[in-house]
């Protein structure tokens, strides 16, 4: 499982010309699910999310994490994070997991997220053509990949 986590001052995601979802101060992370992922990255992702020390303490050291702040996340599937560029210029998903695998593991990321966080935190839709916006602060981009704990 990977996860691209963006720090926000505000995100919101739009489907066909409707805000489903939007965020204040916050996290926008987009999630990419392959085959072989399990409870176990959900586990280790979510954990890694709240308490990841990316916003700005007193002293402006980034030093407290969306659980310390009181921040929001949104969530957002994305295939495209397995995307393999190793060979030719047209990307392979052959690793992005089916909508059989997927669905069940994004949804049950959700839930341990917001669990974790401690109220509902926002979604996009799963499958749809979604437009993202938002206001990357800093800006604060991080990669993990559940599967390089090492």
């Amino acid at each position: 499982m990977r996860l691209l986590i963006q720090r926000v001052t505000e995100a919101s995601v739009t489907i066909d010309k409707q805000i489903k979802s939007s965020i204040s101060k916050g996290l926008l992370l987009l999630v990419g699910i392959e085959e072989t992922d399990t409870q176990e990255d959900i586990d280790f992702l979510c954990k890694k999310t709240v308490n990841l020390r990316i916003f700005d303490d007193e002293n402006g050291v980034m030093n407290r994490s969306v659980l310390e702040t009181g921040g929001e996340i949104l969530v957002v599937s994305q295939f495209t994070l397995h995307a393999s560029t190793k060979k030719g210029n047209r990307p392979s998903y052959i690793k992005a997991a089916k909508p059989e695998v997927s669905i069940p593991l994004y949804e049950q990321f959700c839930q341990a997220l917001s669990e974790m966080l401690g109220k509902p935190i926002q979604t996009g839709e799963f499958g749809a053509d979604m437009q993202v916006e938002l206001i990357n602060d800093g800006p604060v981009t991080i990669w993990i990949d559940s599967k390089n704990r090492d």
